[in-house]
């Protein structure tokens, strides 16, 4: 199979991770890194052999560049996308798709007038460990799915981040920052969302920096840092969610449990491609650890999955799984979360969405097809 060129614009830390997924899967290639501090993009193309660093409007002029790997901060990421497709290149966007329902829909659809593909991260449901628990549920291990609880807690990203400010302003928050983990991983398992309702608040509203470049400076918080949201699946399982930016110790939680009419199924953390995968059926008196059905549980090689079954859609013709119509039905909810806390009433999706194919199993390491 002839590889997939891309480019990727935005060069900070995340863009090695997608650098060591090109060097994982034959079908990519990157040709070129971009970023609007030349000087960064020139670093990170040195470090991984990439032929070319330039300005992101270098990149979008490049006939080699297929696919366009937009690593920007979410304020960026409809702009970025809008130039690439403009440009008539595919855009692979990081989570959340946008920052707004409406960006969301204005991408889409100028994307399919363009017939070129968006996809989006994350891709982690593409692992070994979702894709193992999305088969045990479709094979009725638990039997009937009934309910789910999501939980992302934490106290934000101030102690340690270079650059935290972003996480604070609107288009981040606990939400849209790792929102985009739990809530793809619960469609894959679960389907799509009918209704969700929300609570939501600002709890700790300034911040300080720790990390060292900014240690001392203040944050003033913009947007929720705590949301707790009910979500009512159209199959008819009933959900919980919250994610937060405003407590401490919440470390025993389970990060998704999925309960059905006949068991119970531990998932593991969606912000990675592995994890243990927990069972316990009815009667019996303790979970056992299933082993994976899947390959692809190397989040530290392959944390740009998504971008390669992109490749490997464009090259084959089918569907990519990562898609931009499942990135804007989780950008619709959480939007939706936000909504209800704020109205009071609960939310009905409008984004259309139907679960992408499970990956096969048995397939290599460096493989997405048969």
């Amino acid at each position: 199979m002839t590889p997939v060129k891309i480019g990727i614009i935005g060069c900070g830390n995340i863009s090695a991770a997608y650098l060591r997924t090109v060097q994982a899967f034959p079908v990519l290639e990157c040709v070129a890194c971009a970023d609007i501090d030349i000087e960064r993009a020139k670093a990170r193309a040195q470090e991984f052999s990439v032929p070319k660093a330039c300005l992101p409007d270098e990149l979008y002029d490049d006939p080699d560049v297929e696919i366009v790997v937009n690593l920007t901060t979410p304020q960026a990421h409809a702009s970025v996308a809008n130039d690439a497709i403009a440009a008539g290149k595919h855009v692979f966007n990081e989570k959340p798709l946008t920052v707004t329902r409406a960006e969301g829909e204005q991408i889409l659809a100028a994307a399919d007038e363009k017939s070129v593909r968006i996809g989006c991260a994350p891709g982690t449901f593409l692992g070994a460990g979702l894709q193992t628990c999305r088969k045990l549920i479709d094979d009725g291990a638990i039997g009937e799915p009934v309910a789910a609880t999501a939980y992302m807690m934490g106290h934000g990203h101030e102690s340690w981040h270079p650059d935290p400010e972003f996480y604070y302003m609107v288009g981040g928050g606990p939400m849209m920052d790792m929102g985009p983990y739990y809530l793809t991983a619960l469609l894959q398992m679960l389907g799509p969302i009918r209704r969700v309702s929300g609570s939501a608040g600002i709890l700790v509203p300034e911040r300080t920096i720790g990390s060292e470049k900014k240690r001392g400076q203040k944050i003033t918080v913009e947007t929720p840092d705590h949301i707790t949201g009910t979500i009512d699946f159209v199959g008819g399982a009933v959900g919980t969610i919250i994610t937060s930016f405003a407590v401490w110790h919440a470390q025993n939680f389970s990060p998704i449990t999925i309960f059905g009419t006949e068991g119970t199924l531990a998932v593991p953390d969606p912000n990675s491609l592995g994890g243990k995968v927990r069972l316990r059926r009815q009667g019996e008196e303790d979970w056992a650890e299933v082993p994976y059905t899947h390959s692809h549980s190397d989040g530290k090689q392959k944390w740009g999955i998504g971008v390669a079954d992109m490749a490997y859609a464009i090259r084959s013709g089918r569907a990519h799984r990562a898609s931009g119509a499942q990135a804007m039905h989780v950008l619709d909810a959480m939007h939706g979360f936000l909504d209800a806390a704020e109205s009071g009433q609960s939310y009905t999706l409008q984004a259309q969405y139907l679960r992408p194919m499970p990956l096969p199993t048995g397939l290599p390491e460096d493989a997405l097809d048969e």
